[in-house]
């Protein structure tokens, strides 16, 4: 038996259906649905999206941060940070990417959705971690891929490409440390092929 896959189209009039006035943008482009929801409607209408009959997005398949604030086009809102979420409906065979902005650049916080998809546990620590966007009502938001004394988040535009420490393990002292960073800045160049019949071609 196979499935078939639901149109775009038939999939954006049912989130429209199921948010109503939650909804700021929907839009379909290049196939996929994407709809915007403010931060105070993100975790209802998260809810809807999950049990709505229309829409039964059961599972979270990835949910990232992204830092607009080097965008040539910015974001209508002058928005800095946006959580980005992929849902999937098995039981509709439908997609939908639901996309949120956080209102305080300085200090961006979202309400968890970890009690509405358990998957979004580890992906909203990594954007907690990379990013600084702080996920209330998260109950084990800490780092998970940098160490924990890590400063700063290193996927914001203005974090420095070299960092701000490096850390190695001492064997004096029997434990890792922090020092300033000593990597020299320097110029790749490289290498050309010269050779006329390099790897037998004439």
């Amino acid at each position: 038996m196979t499935t078939v896959s639901v149109l775009p189209e038939t999939t954006r009039d049912a989130v429209v259906a199921a948010l109503g006035d939650k909804i700021k943008f929907i839009s379909v482009d290049f196939g996929e649905v994407t709809v915007v929801v403010t931060q105070s409607n993100y975790h209802a209408a998260a809810m809807a999206l999950r049990d709505d009959v229309g829409c039964r997005f059961e599972q979270l398949i990835d949910l990232c941060g992204v830092d607009f604030s080097e965008y040539p086009s910015g974001t209508p809102d002058g928005l800095r940070f946006c959580v980005v979420t992929h849902l999937l409906s098995v039981n509709l065979n439908q997609r939908l990417r639901l996309k949120v902005f956080a209102t305080d650049d300085f200090a961006p916080t979202l309400p968890t959705v970890t009690d509405i998809w358990s998957a979004a546990n580890w992906f909203e620590r990594e954007a907690f971690d990379l990013f600084g966007i702080v996920f209330d009502g998260h109950n084990d938001l800490r780092r998970i891929l940098t160490d924990y004394g890590f400063i700063g988040h290193p996927f914001r535009k203005d974090f420095p490409c070299t960092g701000h420490v490096e850390m190695r393990y001492d064997d004096k002292l029997g434990r890792v440390i922090y020092q300033p960073i000593t990597i020299e800045a320097r110029e790749n160049t490289p290498r050309v092929i010269r050779e006329e019949n390099y790897g037998g071609l004439q």
